[in-house]
């Protein structure tokens, strides 16, 4: 089993790999202009990171080129959860209220399989600008905060999920099994 961390220059794109390492994962992060031809892993976790896409067509380096078609499953992290909002046809904007620290996230209906095991209501670790506004056409929204409405994001036919919070960070209650989770839809 090989997951490839996407180095979107967030802070804790290491903290990413460690928590896929301590799962007995063969974790690598690449750099985000690395061509799909050149990663060989069952996942990817897109990383989060410090740049807005709100209002610009920012490629994410080579991710825009083989997200589309990309074999196998997709986690996509805060900037990396936006950026797959985007690219589907949803809408990123400025959020009226940007979350930092401590929030409250509340499940929507049964979730997702990414979250099984997790309570209806958790607190996770926010770090954010923007947000996804509206999911991409099709794609489920199935977890909420007060002031962000699609928290997590799960595409209709494909093994493609986008969370805006931090899973990685140990504030995040259930960030552990959000990763285990992970790795068992990677295993299929």
């Amino acid at each position: 089993m090989r997951i490839a961390v996407v180095d979107n220059g967030g802070q804790w794109t290491h903290r990413e790999y460690r928590m896929l390492r301590d799962l007995d994962v063969a974790a690598e992060i690449v750099p985000n202009t690395r061509p799909w031809s050149e990663i060989q892993a069952d996942g990817i976790v897109l990383s989060g990171g410090a740049l807005s896409l709100e209002g610009t067509d920012t490629r994410l380096g080579a991710v825009a080129d083989w997200i589309d078609s990309v074999p196998v499953p997709v986690l996509g992290i805060c900037v990396g959860h936006q950026f797959l909002g985007r690219h589907f046809g949803g809408t990123v904007g400025k959020a009226e209220h940007p979350e930092f620290g401590r929030v409250t996230i509340e499940v929507e209906g049964r979730g997702d399989r990414l979250f099984e095991g997790l309570p209806a209501t958790f607190t996770a670790w926010e770090n954010h600008n923007d947000h996804v506004v509206v999911a991409p056409p099709g794609w489920r929204a199935f977890a909420r905060s007060e002031t962000c409405p699609v928290q997590a994001m799960a595409h209709p036919t494909r093994p493609v999920w986008g969370v805006q919070f931090h899973p990685e960070v140990e504030h995040t209650e259930g960030g552990a099994r959000i990763f285990e989770n992970f790795v068992k839809l990677c295993r299929r």
